[in-house]
């Protein structure tokens, strides 16, 4: 697997894993030692080397730590300053980015839902390398503005989609005849801690819906509708096929979890303003189901349907994309 590359390995005097680093904790916002060496690292023994090569960044003034509020120990938070940004900005590498990580930003209470996002990327990072598949430490992306309605972009929630992150998997599987075919699996992860009502989440299944429908409207010129041009739908300029939603809970006992996932389908059941979903690829497991089982086995629970797990909605169909 292709290690994430540094923009300017010559520039700064850093080793080959701190010019590896850096691009990371700008896409991700906040990692913690632990995680680094499991997406960089990952037939370490120790968090050792790892955060030597955080320290010579840090003293280079180009990341910096907060500590984790539910730590004990004073466990640390990384994440690239304003220097680091411009540093992976400059080199071209990864997509600038408008948001970037502050002091008080890393101090908040969203310490805990970044890392459980990234904590879900790095999952399908172990499960490719055991497969054999392709997922890396930069292949998913956290919130992806997506317009889901004409208008004023001020209107916020009402005019874009924002899931939590967009992961991109290439996953292999053997033919009859003794070759492999390849295919781009696409995300739309949404992480909830059991800090989000149900209603929320059912909101954002319909906001999903919303988006798979979603055609822009054509520009106005002069007072009048540009005319000609091929209308289609939104999402068809930036992905092969409509990604597929997986909800990954986290933050209670398995008990609760269950419950709330009854919940969620109870409700996507009974509201008619959120059948639209029934035509998406989506589905709820939990964080600790995606860790130990991987994206393959079957951990998934259908939003409408047979409510029995499975692994459908993960599984490479006639609608994901084929590469070469």
């Amino acid at each position: 697997m292709p290690r994430p590359r540094f923009l300017d390995p010559t520039d700064r005097g850093l080793s080959q894993l701190g010019q590896e680093i850096l691009p990371v904790l700008y896409r991700h916002r906040l990692l913690n030692a632990g995680q680094l060496t499991q997406l960089l690292r990952p037939a370490a023994t120790s968090t050792r080397y790892i955060r030597r090569q955080l320290e010579v960044l840090h003293g280079r003034g180009l990341v910096d730590a907060s500590v984790r509020r539910t730590s004990r120990a004073g466990e640390l938070l990384w994440y690239t300053t304003a220097l680091g940004c411009e540093v992976v900005e400059s080199g071209g590498e990864l997509a600038p980015r408008a948001y970037r990580m502050t002091e008080d930003a890393a101090a908040s209470q969203l310490q805990e839902h970044t890392l459980a996002v990234n904590d879900m990327g790095l999952a399908f990072v172990q499960h490719a390398r055991r497969l054999g598949d392709e997922c890396g430490p930069l292949d998913w992306d956290p919130e992806v503005a997506h317009r889901v309605r004409d208008g004023d972009s001020r209107l916020g929630d009402e005019a874009f989609l924002v899931p939590d992150s967009v992961l991109r998997y290439v996953h292999t599987t053997p033919t009859g005849d003794g070759g492999q075919q390849r295919m781009l699996l696409t995300f739309f992860c949404e992480i909830d801690r059991a800090t989000m009502s149900i209603a929320r989440l059912a909101a954002k299944l319909h906001a999903y819906a919303r988006y798979a429908r979603y055609i822009p409207q054509p520009a106005l010129g002069r007072g009048r509708p540009k005319t000609g041009g091929c209308r289609r739908e939104a999402w068809r300029a930036r992905y092969p096929s409509f990604p597929r939603i997986l909800l990954v809970l986290d933050g209670a006992s398995d008990a609760q979890l269950a419950k709330r996932t009854d919940d969620l389908r109870a409700l996507v059941a009974a509201d008619a303003r959120l059948q639209p979903a029934a035509d998406l690829q989506a589905g709820v497991t939990t964080l600790e189901q995606l860790r130990v089982h991987g994206p393959f086995a079957p951990i998934v629970t259908p939003v409408l349907g047979d409510p029995e797990p499975t692994d459908v909605l993960l599984r490479p169909s006639a609608a994901a994309a084929f590469v070469a």
